[in-house]
């Protein structure tokens, strides 16, 4: 059977659990912005949440949801580059539960320094996102913790909360770009749109250095992809997960990629435009809209700040100048 989109019913039941935790975010049309990208563009600020990222949404639904499933889980466990490690953080604390948290070595300190400002056991196992993911199932299994997956139904409600609200406020919106990790976002998007019966086309937007949704849209198919971005962490994903990418394959319009490069200019832009921080993922939506700039002229455009957790040291250089990384328009 093909995975259904969760339905108006269940997004509104999401949203009130998420805004017992949380107001409502903004979203702003920033004169300077528009006048780089040569159109209207609506900017989603879910870099406003109580923990700076769209996902400390998914994390507070899923575990309103597990407490009701399983009143006597005593603790959880899940893998992280950051975002999704501090939601389920922010989102235990209101239910008096331990969480521990797997992330691979080398990931952002300042990421790493907020989840166990939230009380999590934080574990570095691994090269990559991946490692740590099968890391922490083998604990999951071995200390008897819930596992917390990176994309579920669950999530997907939660986040679909601030697609609620942006294409409620701005239901004109021709086009919305979306960051793809795991899949939760653009997922949440499709859900959001279909769900109030919208024709907004939505196009995922992936790291040019971290392809595998990419080319498993393209060739329809599950494909793996190496990954080596050095700035959006938050899309640095080696393998799909299956229910996600059934949902893109079946309702997504398209997927782009953008360099580590195009990024890191977004994230400049966003900076000298609005004084908002992006980290990469955040950022990498934007960079998408003035890759294709000429496509979009004429359009009204939705475009989600999906998170500004950068670190301090990463940012600095990045102001400063380009990163010489990777060649513009190349891909790994």
């Amino acid at each position: 059977m093909p995975t259904a989109l969760p339905a108006l019913e269940e997004l509104q039941s999401a949203a009130a659990i998420v805004y017992e935790a949380m107001p409502a975010t903004p979203q702003y049309s920033w004169p300077l912005l528009n006048q780089a990208l040569g159109t209207e563009a609506w900017i989603k600020h879910e870099n406003h949440t109580p923990t700076g990222a769209f996902k400390v949404r998914g994390g507070l639904v899923y575990m309103h949801e597990l407490r009701q499933r399983l009143p006597q889980v005593a603790g959880v466990i899940s893998a992280t580059r950051g975002n999704h490690g501090q939601s389920v953080g922010f989102a235990v604390r209101r239910h008096g539960l331990q969480a521990t948290i797997v992330v691979p070595h080398g990931n952002s300190k300042e990421k790493n320094a907020a989840m166990r400002g939230l009380g999590i056991e934080l574990i570095e196992h691994g090269q990559e996102f991946q490692e740590s993911r099968e890391h922490a199932v083998r604990l999951a299994e071995e200390r008897r913790l819930h596992m917390i997956p990176s994309y579920h139904r669950d999530l997907v409600r939660g986040v679909a909360s601030y697609w609620m609200e942006l294409m409620t406020a701005r239901p004109d919106l021709d086009v919305v770009l979306v960051p793809v990790g795991q899949g939760s976002g653009i997922c949440a998007a499709i859900a959001a749109r279909d769900a109030l019966n919208l024709r907004t086309r939505i196009i995922g937007v992936v790291s040019a250095h971290a392809l595998a949704y990419k080319l498993s849209f393209e060739q329809k198919r599950k494909l793996e992809s190496p990954v080596s971005t050095v700035i959006a962490d938050g899309m640095a994903c080696r393998v799909p997960d299956d229910e996600s990418l059934e949902l893109i394959l079946r309702h997504a319009d398209d997927i782009v990629a953008v360099t580590d490069d195009e990024v890191a200019a977004a994230m400049r832009l966003y900076y000298v435009a609005t004084h908002n921080l992006a980290e990469g993922a955040g950022a990498a939506p934007l960079a998408a809209a003035l890759q294709m700039k000429e496509r979009l002229q004429g359009k009204k455009v939705g475009l989600p700040l999906c998170g500004g957790n950068v670190d301090h040291d990463q940012f600095a250089r990045i102001l400063i100048s380009p990163p010489t990384n990777h060649r513009s328009g190349q891909s790994d």
